[in-house]
């Protein structure tokens, strides 16, 4: 089997061609595409090497002469060595009678070609297959020549290229010519028929192509077609492949911004019964997440707004849409990782609840968020400290105690400044919450072990105990805390004053 797992453009070879309108009876196959010139470059490659063919308006014609056929080539042309004018010299008769006897289609080509296998070179082979991929020639034709050149093993890198190029530029008018996607998987189809599997890259393309062009549906429906006629390809060897037709398709949805379409693209291949590569799953899984990640941005530009009176505060109704929409993301990125588990296999599991970690975080789910970290260190994939930190203030701003002293008993075996690090986190997640007595006793045992807390976090919990001095036991707190930060000289000494009206009588003291 080969694999075409890249193209040069065909109108590199230096041959105008396209896809007859109709094929003869006798091939019960046909193909239809606008014709293709040569005067304007195809940027359609991939990895192979350029074979070029230069050439001005050149073209084959058969004319008859009795028993001499005239093959003209107007310049020249290059398939890896050159061909000029006197190598027409080597094109022999058996060359013009094989093109002879296969345009009159009395025979099985295969049968043609076996009879002329011996006076036929590999060169000529390569003519043959460029003649018949003409405007106005017999476009199955070119597919047999080529099936047949494979099953007598006469298919050298040379001839793979420029077939592939034929069939992928082929694939590229169909495209750019309206016609119906059945018709581009059509050709697929026909390229694994005659041993010429489709590369991965081939079907990047098309994606591509609709995609570029606008036609966005029209990227689906051939993905649907692709998947719903099991299309065989080859996969890529290369870095930052995407899997397959759904994952690549859904890759460029979210590259467009388009999060939310991409997630609902996956749920519906897959409840459609298409069976989407496991890659398209964590592809989306990767769009859930930044889809919360855009939504928490939202929401938190809102609170700004609101903080400064440029618009009203959300009423109870639009609260609950809020939480309606942010669940129904993570029940769909559930859903996913659900399938990534049941089909995909164990070196992935880890990726999955490392998706899952990522959702949760982003929508503040402290508690499923420490459990996808133990979930993550079961499968052998361990989670960077970072994440760690970040799920512990989450759960210290909802005061999930337990979850936090779990988090917590890695502090004691860290470095100490990854453990003032976990510490900082832990004394932001509580001032974010409100928690400013818990703040305070975390402020004062950094401290005691040593450590220097930022100044901000210093200000942000002596001002949030400040106003709510009267709360009970505020006052021993913030004393406590006042005289710990003195005794470090991170502030200066406090004065507590009290002030009796009855008796115009101010009481101060210095702490």
């Amino acid at each position: 089997m080969i694999c075409a797992q890249g193209f040069t453009p065909v109108t590199q070879f230096g041959f105008s061609f396209s896809l007859s309108s109709a094929l003869k009876t006798q091939r019960q196959r046909f193909f239809s595409t606008p014709q293709l010139y040569c005067h304007s470059p195809v940027n359609f490659c991939f990895m192979i090497s350029c074979i070029t063919c230069n050439h001005r308006n050149s073209t084959f014609s058969v004319l008859k002469a009795g028993k001499f056929r005239d093959l003209r080539l107007f310049k020249s042309v290059e398939l890896d060595q050159f061909i000029t004018s006197d190598d027409e010299d080597e094109m022999g008769d058996g060359f013009f009678e094989a093109i002879e006897e296969l345009e009159r289609m009395t025979r099985e080509p295969s049968d043609v070609l076996e009879e002329m296998n011996d006076r036929l070179s590999a060169r000529e082979f390569q003519l043959v297959l460029v003649y018949f991929s003409q405007e106005g020639r017999d476009s199955w034709c070119a597919l047999e020549v080529f099936e047949w050149l494979q099953k007598e093993n006469r298919v050298d890198k040379e001839t793979m290229e420029l077939m592939v190029s034929i069939m992928c530029s082929w694939i590229k008018k169909l495209v750019e010519g309206d016609h119906n996607v059945g018709d581009v998987v059509d050709l697929l189809v026909d390229m694994d028929c005659v041993g010429l599997k489709p590369h991965f890259s081939m079907i990047e393309k098309v994606i591509s192509l609709y995609w570029e062009m606008g036609e966005k549906e029209q990227a689906i429906s051939f993905v649907k077609e692709v998947l719903g006629r099991k299309i065989a390809f080859m996969k890529d060897d290369r870095e930052g492949h995407k899997g397959g037709p759904s994952g690549y398709l859904a890759w460029k949805m979210m590259v467009d911004g388009d999060y939310r379409g991409a997630v609902k693209l996956v749920l519906h291949l897959r409840e459609s019964g298409l069976n989407p590569e496991v890659y398209s799953y964590l592809i989306a899984m990767t769009a859930v997440v930044k889809e919360l990640n855009e939504f928490a941005k939202a929401l938190r530009k809102l609170k700004s707004y609101t903080r400064d009176g440029i618009v009203a505060e959300l009423d109870k109704d639009n609260v609950g849409l809020v939480e309606i929409y942010q669940t129904e993301l993570l029940a769909d990125g559930v859903r996913l990782s659900n399938w990534v588990l049941e089909e995909g296999s164990s070196s992935i599991h880890g990726v999955a609840h490392e998706r899952l970690l990522a959702m949760y975080i982003c929508a503040g789910r402290g508690l499923e968020a420490e459990r996808q970290l133990w979930e993550m260190k079961l499968v052998g994939k361990e989670a960077d400290s970072d994440l760690y930190d970040i799920v512990l203030a989450i759960c210290a701003s909802q005061k999930e105690t337990r979850a936090m002293n779990r988090l917590l008993t890695r502090i004691e075996i860290i470095s100490p400044l990854l453990k003032k690090k976990s510490l900082s986190w832990l004394l932001r997640g509580y001032i974010k919450g409100g928690h400013f007595s818990d703040a305070a006793e975390t402020l004062v045992k950094m401290v005691d072990l040593g450590f220097l807390p930022e100044y901000l976090d210093r200000v942000a919990v002596l001002q949030g105990l400040r106003k709510r001095i009267r709360e009970p036991g505020s006052v021993e707190t913030y004393f406590k805390l006042c005289k710990c930060l003195s005794d470090a000289n991170l502030i200066g000494p406090g004065l507590v004053y009290l002030h009796l009206q009855k008796h115009k009588l101010w009481v101060i003291k210095m702490l």
